[in-house]
């Protein structure tokens, strides 16, 4: 089988990636090693930023996310007994952020590739880049106990944290940047109403919390709690009572509870890979940098990803800019580490870090006093949060 792009991983990334660039006429096809219905099981994130929305409608992939997503011009910080309310659309001049959750991203993608008849081959076992310094890459793969070689021009590595495409490079070729946090995040789903209209972080002596949504009858909260606490310890009730400790008294009791649907614990790392390519391989998302999911930048940041890929083989099939691909990695990491420092800075104000002092402590109270005390620490706030612009891929 031969094809122009590769693509290794059937997340979002991928099948953004993939359906961008076969609507731009350039032919991909899509290697998954699981299954569809493991995929769309997979419980992620929610807050999607202006430019990945902008970037699925793009793709035509918007019709349901416009329909049934929970637009947000704000969110609020609670700390101290006090509630701010950070004002997206008045601080950055009309940008908001799309609440909207990875599994409905990934379903609307799924639906249009099928629609497009593109090819996707789920449970690919053992799949292998290959030649990727040369220019005739391809990548082997078993499926149903046969042997496939795939023909290519370049490959994308769609396949997260611990797939085959970051491994696939001789790690001498990497640098690796990585800073792995104290405590993780216990989270559940459970079929209540918001307990606000927006997005609550909160910081409390007990630890961070967050109350977050997938609609208007679906939740999604979080509780900071130590790296190796167990999440079978944990019933709902003791959740929920938790919970309700951390936040503001007249969020607390208003507080709906009930049965959770998904509970597990997320850890907290930053990490980042330079270059995101080699050769003829380019790392997307997951693949090539983590972040905490404080900020709600870890879709997200894939999503800028695949628009740098996108527009530089866009360009390279239709004009023969082959000079843009060397850039791809540079352009990628410029806005990556804003983000890094972003959900480094908001992970470090908002939980409570077990070696802290009382110094440290004071620090923290006195940061975010500052950021929401000055207008124009509320305004880098906000345009961090909505999403900074995607890297130009030339020059201006």
């Amino acid at each position: 089988m031969k094809t122009q792009v590769a693509i290794i991983g059937a997340g979002p990334s991928g099948l953004l990636l993939g359906q961008l660039l076969h609507n731009a006429g350039i032919s991909n096809v899509i290697l998954e090693r699981q299954g569809p219905d493991y995929v769309l099981g997979r419980i992620r994130a929610g807050v999607l930023e202006q430019g990945m929305v902008e970037l699925l409608r793009e793709a035509g992939v918007g019709q349901r996310m416009d329909a049934e997503g929970l637009p947000h011009a704000g969110f609020e910080l609670a700390f101290d007994g006090r509630r701010e309310h950070i004002d997206l659309k008045g601080l950055t001049g009309g940008q908001g952020v799309m609440i909207y959750g990875q599994t409905e991203v990934t379903r609307d993608l799924m639906a249009a590739r099928a629609d497009s008849g593109a090819t996707t081959v789920y449970h690919a076992e053992n799949v292998r880049p290959h030649d990727m310094k040369t220019g005739q890459p391809y990548v082997t793969y078993e499926k149903d106990g046969q042997q496939h070689r795939l023909d290519c021009d370049y490959i994308a590595g769609c396949d997260g944290y611990h797939g085959v495409a970051r491994q696939s490079i001789p790690s001498e070729a990497l640098q690796v940047f990585e800073r792995v946090y104290p405590f993780g995040w216990l989270g559940i789903l459970a079929d209540t109403p918001p307990v606000s209209d927006e997005l609550v972080y909160a910081r409390h002596e007990r630890g961070f919390a967050l109350c977050s949504m997938r609609s208007p009858t679906r939740t999604r909260y979080y509780v900071q709690v130590p790296a190796e606490e167990k999440v079978e310890d944990w019933s709902d009730e003791r959740f929920w009572e938790e919970l309700k400790s951390r936040l503001p008294d007249e969020l607390a009791e208003r507080l709906v509870t009930g049965p959770s649907i998904e509970k597990s614990i997320a850890p907290l790392r930053s990490f980042v890979v330079e270059p995101m390519q080699y050769g003829r391989l380019f790392l997307v998302g997951d693949a090539a940098h983590i972040v905490p999911p404080t900020g709600a930048k870890g879709l997200n940041l894939a999503a800028s990803d695949v628009s740098t890929l996108y527009n530089i083989l866009r360009k390279v099939y239709a004009e023969g800019r082959t000079d843009l691909l060397e850039r791809y990695s540079a352009i990628c990491l410029r806005r990556i580490w804003k983000a890094e420092r972003f959900s480094w800075w908001m992970t470090s104000m908002l939980h409570r870090f077990p070696d802290s002092d009382a110094f440290s402590q004071r620090i923290q109270h006195t940061e975010l006093d500052y950021f929401v005390g000055s207008e124009a620490g509320r305004r880098t706030l906000a345009e961090n949060y909505v999403g900074l612009p995607y890297e130009p891929i030339e020059d201006a």
